[in-house]
């Protein structure tokens, strides 16, 4: 793997009483987002957007990702997905390349033997979505007449 290359996965679901729900976004070496929301509630269709970003974008992605020191967790001591859903995260890094599944997260006091590296995983989830929404929101918005 060469120590430049990119790439990020994430996706947050479940299969309940509305079908198959989930939230899954990526980023792209070549700068890709690609955003997918299905919540099936009253009816709702799936939302799929998909845009380029720049190096600036993806420089700040990497800066969160090398901040959070997430390539140095492991979820073998984290709670395992179960029937209320899963989170899976995929990095490719610095020539690392990591991959983690876990249930949804409630709470940072559900119960786990490795509740830093939780912590960790929680916040730094937090922050890609906040910049994922504002990045999909700014490109997409409709303005109001």
């Amino acid at each position: 793997m060469a120590p430049d290359e990119f790439y990020v996965r994430y996706y947050v679901g479940h299969k309940g009483k509305f079908g198959h729900e989930f939230l899954e976004f990526e980023f792209r070496p070549d700068g890709r987002l690609r955003y997918s929301n299905n919540s099936n509630y009253k009816n709702d269709t799936i939302i799929r957007k998909e845009v380029y970003v720049n190096e600036c974008v993806l420089a700040e992605v990497k800066r969160i990702l090398e901040e959070s020191e997430i390539v140095r967790e492991d979820d073998k001591h984290w709670p395992e997905p179960n029937r209320d859903g899963r989170q899976e995260f995929e990095v490719v890094l610095g020539g690392q390349h990591i991959s983690f599944a876990t249930a949804k997260i409630g709470s940072l006091l559900d119960e786990s033997k490795d509740p830093e590296g939780l912590r960790i995983f929680y916040y730094m989830v937090q922050d890609l979505k906040c910049l994922v929404f504002s990045l999909i929101g700014l490109h997409f918005r409709i303005k109001p007449i």
